[in-house]
């Protein structure tokens, strides 16, 4: 299913004055044909030990409720590593 980008990045800048409130922001960086959405995560965010929950419960969430197609959200790092939010809270 290919993902509506137009109301992706929209929904994106609706969330993005929560995390600027607290120093933080985000870049899209785009989505594969999977419905993966990969985000750089700047300013308060970056590093920030709650940017995995931010990222999961929040943009993740909000995401998936608003804009169909969108099936995971990834955090890309400054130097193009992916974080996948499942990797780090998966079950034993």
């Amino acid at each position: 299913m290919a993902i509506n980008e137009v109301l992706l990045k929209a929904v994106l800048e609706e969330i993005r004055p929560n995390l600027q409130a607290d120093g933080g922001d985000m870049t899209y960086l785009g989505v594969t044909d999977d419905g993966v959405v990969k985000l750089e995560l700047t300013g308060n965010c970056a590093g920030c030990p709650m940017s995995a929950v931010t990222l999961g419960m929040g943009i993740e969430r909000i995401l998936k409720e608003h804009v169909p197609g969108v099936t995971r959200v990834e955090a890309v790092n400054d130097d193009n590593a992916i974080s996948d939010l499942y990797d780090e809270y998966a079950p034993f």
